[in-house]
């Protein structure tokens, strides 16, 4: 055999060699051993989808589980605000109307003091003495107003004003024909507010129409809707 003819021999079986795969246990082609590698190899595909499958379905849960997680913090936040404005808000009327028995109590001595300045007749001679006490209780009676003023303590206007049933508690009926019904035209005890809630209602007396004017009214009336009635 030539050199050449050797060559071309070792030439054809390495090529062979390339083409044809063995097995390393078995040293065979086609063999069991390429199955069971085909088998691990599917069954490796498969586990990695579902694993694939199941961290997408984790990860959307976990998504759902943050919003959940968001929305909730966002309403305790909500919670927290409201709870802090009804403090700050309790806390302003604490410090308003927490003094707000003692303010009513106190008004009493002031309505006395009121009463005993407003029965002195006005044109009686008095003696200096008398004159300088008098002169002092009504000082005390306008620093008195002065701090109820200076605590939010405001008194109800009331006389000439409509009757509101709100601030005004009416104690009596007094038939007047020159001013309208239901107008306050006397007040027996002075109301006051603290801080624009009611604190005491003024005790009134509110104005109705005289008997006979009370008759004139109703018949204006009945004629007024009677006239209307034939004109129809």
């Amino acid at each position: 055999m030539t050199q050449n003819e050797e060559k071309e021999k070792i030439q054809n079986q390495n090529t062979d060699s390339s083409q044809e795969t063995t097995c390393p246990v078995c040293e065979g082609q086609g063999c069991e051993c390429d199955q069971s590698e085909k088998k691990i190899q599917e069954s490796e595909d498969e586990i990695d989808q579902k694993l694939n499958e199941n961290e997408d379905l984790l990860e959307e849960k976990l998504k759902e589980e943050i919003e959940s997680l968001k929305d909730e913090k966002i309403r305790l936040l909500a919670e927290m605000e409201n709870l802090r404005k009804r403090f700050e808000r309790e806390k302003v009327d604490t410090i308003k109307f927490g003094s707000i028995n003692l303010a009513r109590d106190i008004l009493s001595p002031g309505d006395n003091l009121e009463r005993a300045l407003g029965a002195l007749p006005e044109k009686e001679d008095y003696s200096q003495n008398i004159k300088n006490l008098i002169e002092g209780l009504k000082m005390v009676l306008k620093e008195f107003k002065s701090i109820l003023e200076k605590h939010g303590v405001k008194k109800i206007k009331a006389i000439d004003n409509k009757f509101d049933h709100n601030f005004h508690q009416a104690m009596m009926e007094i038939e007047r024909d020159d001013v309208p019904e239901g107008t306050v035209v006397q007040e027996v005890q002075s109301g006051y507010t603290m801080h624009e809630r009611l604190l005491r209602a003024a005790m009134v007396g509110v104005s109705k129409k005289t008997s006979s004017e009370h008759d004139n009214i109703e018949n204006k009336e009945t004629k007024e809707n009677n006239q209307e009635s034939s004109e129809d």
